[in-house]
């Protein structure tokens, strides 16, 4: 059971985050776990309630809390596992905002897909790859919308990286392919020969699946890496003399 303190008053809600942090570091609360409701931790914490939901937006928008309103079983605020979503969007505005060029974001791709390729040639997790095979046959449905073959491709990639078994791996796959995403969107829309575009992809990442299944992890790496700056490098080469969008 939680053991709840009250909490300085400078900076509220930054505090209220630091105590609920030190829970979850402490071991006391874990994914799954509910929050009291508030009119009961507000006091306890010693913290004003639009104090503690302002903590706990906070916590909702790093996708470490959900919080369900109303009554009843399913009301008040849970402890939970969702990184991927938070991670994505945090990295979307920074791109967007500046904080990271085009290419920083292709070279942290490059360097993360080199290790998840290889990884999952190494010991790739059958289903996660099973997954993989699956969404090439999506990918190469005849009339597939660009914005599709977009979200089918992403799943690929992030599939593969979750095969690795490096959770972080996967969700930073994930991210780092997200903050682009729209980015991607638009020259996959652009291309001069949709058709002829998309099946050059499907190529690659046919020939990416049969070399993880064959274990030969260098190839799969190499050939991942030429995937990503063929296309993304493309993106790179496209923006400003900076390298940024």
């Amino acid at each position: 059971m939680a053991e709840w303190r009250p909490v300085r008053q400078a900076r509220t809600h930054e505090l209220v985050l630091e105590s609920i942090e030190a829970q979850v570091l402490a071991g006391e609360l874990k994914a799954g776990d509910r929050l009291p409701p508030e009119r009961e931790l507000a006091p306890v914490l010693g913290v004003s309630r639009s104090a503690l939901r302002e903590a706990l937006r906070v916590l909702e928008t790093i996708g470490v809390l959900v919080a369900q309103a109303g009554r009843g079983a399913d009301a008040g605020a849970r402890i939970v596992r969702h990184p991927d979503d938070a991670l994505g969007r945090l990295l979307r505005l920074h791109f967007a905002l500046g904080s990271y060029s085009l290419h920083d974001v292709l070279e942290a791709r490059v360097t993360l897909e080199r290790s998840s390729f290889e990884a999952a040639a190494r010991h790739g997790a059958p289903d996660a790859l099973d997954e993989a095979e699956e969404l090439l046959v999506r990918l190469r449905a005849e009339g597939l919308s660009a914005a599709d073959f977009n979200d089918l491709d992403t799943r690929f990639h992030v599939a593969i990286a979750r095969s690795s078994g490096n959770d972080l791996t996967s969700t930073l796959t994930s991210a780092v392919r997200e903050s682009v995403r729209t980015l991607i969107l638009r020259a996959l829309e652009a291309a001069e020969d949709w058709p002829a575009t998309a099946a050059a992809l499907n190529d690659d990442h046919t020939a990416l699946l049969r070399l993880v299944r064959a274990g030969d992890g260098t190839a799969a790496a190499d050939l991942a890496e030429r995937h990503i700056r063929g296309f993304h490098g493309g993106l790179v080469e496209g923006a400003d003399g900076s390298g940024e969008a």
